[in-house]
C-alpha cells in the first residue's frame, strides 16, 4: 500500500463525505458536530477511509480472484453461496494487513485513548460506500464488533470489518438490489465503545414504521446492548411522540407500550475481543421502562433536530432511522448511527388497499402485527440447515427470531411467525422491505406450529396478530384514492381502532365524525371503568388479580385506565391532527359493560339493555359517576397534556334536556368545560325526543351527529338485533328520512352543524344523495366506504349544481 493517510477523524467528516467513509460513518461525523451543544450527543471516533479497502485489495492483487469467485454467482443455491463467500472474505482478509495501514490505526488508537482515558474500550463498525446510497440502507448486511479493547484487537477487528463486505447476506442483498459488487467499499468507523451493557439501547425513527405516517417519532427500547432488539430476541419497550404538537411545545408521550426485555445483552467482565453474553433480566426490571419520560422527550428532539437537517441538506423531506443508547457509566444518552429510512417512507396515499378476513377459525398463537396484509401458506419451521433447503416460496417462516442469514429464505416466504421479537427487530424490519405480512413476539409459535400445517397469518385486525389454523377466506379491496372525487360536503371516517389510525390517517378524509371510546375501552384496556376506579370493590379475587397484573407498571388500576385511555384517544386525534376528530363517551349497555374484568359487581340486569341504563344516563348517575371521572380525565389530558385541541367531545344516547344539563356540569367538574380552550361538545341525535326539543339542544351543545340506527330503530319500533322483525329495519323509510330532514334543518335554524355517523350513507346510495341535497354538513363512514360515498356525493352536488 501507499503513504497515503487512511484516518479521517469524526470532526472533520460531514454528509458530503460519503464517498470517502460510507454513508454510515459520513452521519456520524455529522452528527457529532449537530448534537455536541445538546443533552442527546454523539461519541467521538475516527474513520479509516474507504481508500484504504481499494488500496489494500489492489496492491494483494485481490480483485481478479474475487471476480472469479462471485461473477455468475446462483445467490439460491445456498450452499455454493456459502463457499464463495467465505473463500472471498479470506481473501480481504489478508489483503487488509498491510504493515502502513496497521501502524496508522494504532496511532490513531493511541489518540483517542488520550482523551477518553485508560478505560477506553470500542465500537468497530462497517460503513458501506456506493452510488445512490440514499436509495438503500445496507442494514445489517456487514459485520460490527464491539468492546475492543487494545491495539491488537483493533487491528483484528478492523480486518475482519472490511471482509464482512461479503458475508453471505451481503452478496444477496447487493444482487437483490442491484449494487456492483465492485462499485461498493468499505469504510470503518471506530468510536468510543458506549457502554449500554448496563443501560439501554434502542432506534429509533421519525415516522411510523407501519403505515410511513410522518408526524410521530418512534421509540424502541430495552435493557442492554441493542442487538437484542435487531435480532428480535426481546420484545422491546415501544414510545411515540407526535411531533407537530412538540414542536408546539408539548412535553408528553402519546403511546407507550411495555415490551417484555427477557433478556439483556452485555459484555461479559474478563472476556477480551468484545465476547457476548445473554443475562436475564430480573420481572422487577421488566416491568418497568427502560427510558423515562424525559429521556423519551430528549429523544425525540433530537431526532426531530437530525430529521430536519438532513431534510434541509437535502432539500426534501427525509424520515430518519437511529441508533441510540444509555451509557451506564456518564448517564448520558448517545445516537449512535443515524441514515434515511428506506423501506415506510415510501409508502404513498395513491392506493390504500385494505385486507380482511371472511371466515373463522381456531387461533393458534398471537404476537404483534407487522404488514398489515393476510396470507395463507404450509408452515415451515426452520431451525437448522436442512430447514432451509427444504424451504418452499409461499411457505410461512417460523423461527424463534430470525437474522440477516435467514434473508434467502424470508425473500421467498408467504409470511413470518417467530416467537420473540418487536416491531423494529430484524424479522420485522425485513417483513416491511419485502411487503409480507409477520407476526412477531408470538410465544409459543415453534411448538404449536409445526412444518406442513396449513395456517393463515393475519396481520388486519390492528395490533394483535393471528395465526389461525387453516386457509381462511379473505378479501382486498384496492382504494385508489388519486381517481377520487372530492365533494364539498366533507366525508369523515368512524374509527374503533386507535392501531389503524396512522394507516388510515392518510386518507383524504375530512377527519373523524365518530371514534367509539368503548371500543378503545374493551379492546385495548378491558377492565370496567368502575372496577379500575375501585379494584377493592372487585368481589371476584381472580379478576382483582388480573386487574393488577394488567396495571403493572403504572402506579395503581386507575392510573392503568386513564393512560390506556388517553393514548387509545390520543393516536386517533394525532392522526388526524390538525383535521377534527369526534369521541363519543363510551357507549357500552349494562350487559356489554358486565363482560369487562371486574364489571359484574358493578352492572345491574336488565331485560332490554337497548332501552336501559346506557348513554348519558350512566354518567352522573352514582353507580358511574368515578368511573366516568376516568373518562374526562382521560380527554382533558389530551387537550391539555397531549395538545391534541382538535379533539371533541361527543355526549350519546341523551333522552332529556334535563339530563343534558347534568352531564354537562359533571364534565365540567371533571375540566371538560364547553368553550375552554375552544372545547366543543357535540351530542348524538339519535332520539325522536331530540328532534323534536332540538332547539333546545342546541342551545347546550356545539353540534349534532345523526346516529341513523338508534334513531331508525326507535323511530319504527323495530330492535335492529331481533332476528324476527330486522327485516323492518329499514332506513329509507318515510318517517326515517323525514326524521333526518327535520334534525338537519332544526339545527341550521340554530346555527349548528348536523353530521350523521350511522350506517345508513354508507349502506344506501340514496340515503347518502338524499343528506347532500337536505344539506348535511358531513357524512361519516367506515374507511373501506369512503371512495364510493365520496363519488356517490360528488355526483349528487354536480346533479344539483347543473339544475339550479
Amino acid at each position: 500500500m501507499s503513504d497515503a493517510d487512511y484516518i479521517r477523524w469524526f470532526d472533520d467528516l460531514g454528509l458530503d463525505d460519503v464517498p470517502l467513509v460510507g454513508g454510515k460513518t459520513a452521519s456520524l461525523g455529522e452528527l457529532h458536530r449537530l448534537l455536541a451543544d445538546g443533552p442527546v450527543t454523539a461519541p467521538n471516533g475516527f474513520a479509516i477511509t474507504a481508500p484504504a479497502y481499494r488500496d489494500a485489495l489492489t496492491a494483494g492483487q485481490a480483485w481478479a480472484p474475487l471476480r472469479a469467485l462471485l461473477d455468475g454467482l446462483d445467490v439460491s443455491d445456498v450452499e455454493a453461496l456459502a463457499r464463495a463467500a467465505a473463500a472471498a472474505r479470506d481473501i480481504v482478509y489478508e489483503a487488509t494487513d498491510g504493515e502502513g495501514l496497521r501502524d496508522q490505526i494504532a496511532a490513531a488508537f493511541r489518540k483517542l485513548r488520550d482523551q477518553y482515558g485508560p478505560g477506553l474500550t470500542l465500537a468497530v463498525r462497517s460503513s458501506a460506500t456506493a452510488e445512490d446510497l440514499p436509495t438503500a440502507s445496507f442494514a445489517g448486511q456487514h459485520d460490527s464488533f464491539l468492546h475492543i479493547g487494545d491495539e491488537a484487537e483493533l487491528i483484528e477487528a478492523c480486518r475482519r470489518c472490511f471482509a464482512s463486505i461479503f458475508t453471505d447476506r451481503a452478496i444477496v442483498y447487493r444482487i437483490n438490489n442491484g449494487f456492483d459488487h465492485f462499485k461498493v467499499s468499505l469504510s470503518v468507523a471506530v468510536m468510543k465503545m458506549v457502554r449500554s451493557d448496563e443501560g439501554a439501547s434502542g432506534v429509533a425513527f421519525t415516522l411510523d414504521t407501519e403505515s410511513g405516517f410522518r408526524d410521530v417519532v418512534f421509540i424502541t427500547g430495552a435493557w442492554g446492548l441493542g442487538e437484542n432488539i435487531v435480532q428480535g430476541r426481546v420484545g422491546p419497550d415501544e414510545f411515540y411522540v407526535h411531533k407537530p404538537t412538540y414542536r408546539q411545545g408539548y412535553r408528553a408521550v402519546l403511546r407507550r407500550s411495555l415490551g417484555t426485555k427477557e433478556t439483556r445483552l452485555a459484555h461479559r467482565g474478563g472476556d477480551k475481543g468484545g465476547v457476548l453474553h445473554s443475562y436475564r433480566v430480573p420481572r422487577k426490571d421488566r416491568d418497568r421502562y427502560c427510558l423515562t419520560d424525559a429521556e423519551v422527550m430528549d429523544l425525540t428532539g433530537a431526532a426531530i433536530r437530525i430529521e430536519d437537517h438532513y431534510s434541509e441538506r437535502s432539500g426534501g423531506p427525509m424520515p430518519m432511522d437511529l441508533e441510540w443508547a444509555r451509557d451506564a457509566g456518564d448517564g448520558r444518552l448517545y445516537i449512535l448511527q443515524a441514515r434515511p429510512e428506506t423501506v415506510a417512507s415510501r409508502h404513498g396515499a395513491a392506493t390504500f388497499d385494505t385486507y380482511r378476513l371472511t371466515g373463522k377459525g381456531a387461533v393458534l398463537v398471537t404476537g404483534k402485527a407487522v404488514g398489515e396484509k393476510i396470507a395463507s401458506g404450509p408452515a415451515r419451521l426452520v431451525q437448522t440447515a436442512a430447514d432451509l433447503k427444504a424451504f418452499q416460496p409461499g411457505d410461512i417462516l417460523i423461527a424463534p427470531s430470525t437474522s440477516p442469514d435467514l434473508l434467502p429464505v424470508m425473500k421467498i416466504a408467504g409470511a413470518i411467525v417467530t416467537d420473540q421479537g418487536g416491531r423494529t427487530c430484524h424479522a420485522a424490519i425485513v417483513a416491511r422491505e419485502l411487503g409480507v405480512p409477520a407476526v412477531v413476539g408470538a410465544a409459543g409459535a415453534t411448538t404449536r406450529l409445526e412444518t406442513g400445517r396449513l395456517i393463515t397469518v393475519s396481520c388486519a385486525e390492528g395490533e394483535a396478530g393471528r395465526v389461525y389454523d387453516g386457509a381462511l377466506p379473505f378479501e382486498v379491496d384496492h382504494l385508489s384514492l388519486d381517481a377520487i372525487p372530492q365533494p364539498r360536503t366533507p366525508i369523515m371516517l368512524n374509527l374503533a381502532q386507535p392501531d389503524m389510525a396512522f394507516r388510515t390517517g392518510l386518507l383524504p378524509a375530512a377527519g373523524v365524525g365518530l371514534a367509539r371510546l368503548e371500543f378503545i375501552i374493551g379492546e385495548q384496556i378491558g377492565i370496567h371503568p368502575m372496577a379500575a376506579a375501585h379494584p377493592d370493590q372487585v368481589a371476584s379475587t381472580r379478576d382483582r388479580q388480573a386487574i393488577l397484573r394488567r396495571a403493572r407498571g403504572d402506579g395503581s388500576p386507575r392510573d392503568h385506565f386513564v393512560r390506556r385511555l388517553t393514548e387509545g384517544v390520543g393516536v386517533i386525534a394525532a392522526a388526524f391532527y390538525p383535521r377534527p376528530v369526534i369521541v363519543r363517551l363510551s357507549d357500552f349497555k349494562t350487559n356489554e359493560y358486565a363482560r369487562l374484568l371486574g364489571g359484574a359487581a358493578f352492572e345491574p340486569v336488565e331485560e332490554n339493555p337497548m332501552l336501559g341504563f346506557r348513554g348519558a344516563s350512566r354518567y352522573a348517575h352514582p353507580r358511574y359517576a368515578d368511573g366516568f371521572a376516568l373518562e374526562c380525565e382521560a380527554l382533558r389530558r389530551v387537550r391539555e397534556d397531549l395538545g391534541l385541541t382538535n379533539l371533541k367531545v361527543m355526549v350519546p344516547f341523551c333522552r332529556r334536556v334535563g339530563e343534558a344539563e347534568q352531564v354537562l356540569a359533571a364534565m365540567a367538574a371533571h375540566g371538560l368545560r364547553r368553550g375552554e380552550n375552544g372545547l366543543e361538545i357535540y351530542v348524538m341525535c339519535e332520539i325522536p325526543n331530540n328532534v323534536i326539543q332540538i332547539d333546545a339542544f342546541a342551545a347546550l351543545f356545539d353540534g349534532f351527529s345523526i346516529g341513523s340506527n338508534d334513531l331508525t330503530q326507535l323511530v319504527l319500533g323495530v330492535d335492529r338485533d331481533s332476528e324476527v322483525v330486522a327485516f323492518d329495519f329499514d332506513e329509507r323509510d318515510p318517517g326515517v328520512l323525514e326524521m333526518l330532514r327535520q334534525a338537519i334543518e332544526g339545527g341550521h335554524r340554530n346555527g349548528r352543524p348536523v353530521g350523521i355517523c350511522g350506517e345508513a350513507p354508507a349502506t344506501w346510495p340514496e340515503v347518502a344523495a338524499f343528506l347532500t341535497r337536505a344539506g348535511v354538513d358531513s357524512i361519516s363512514v367506515n374507511p373501506a366506504s369512503l371512495p364510493g360515498t365520496m363519488a356517490i356525493v360528488a355526483a349528487c352536488e354536480a346533479a344539483m349544481i347543473a339544475g339550479s
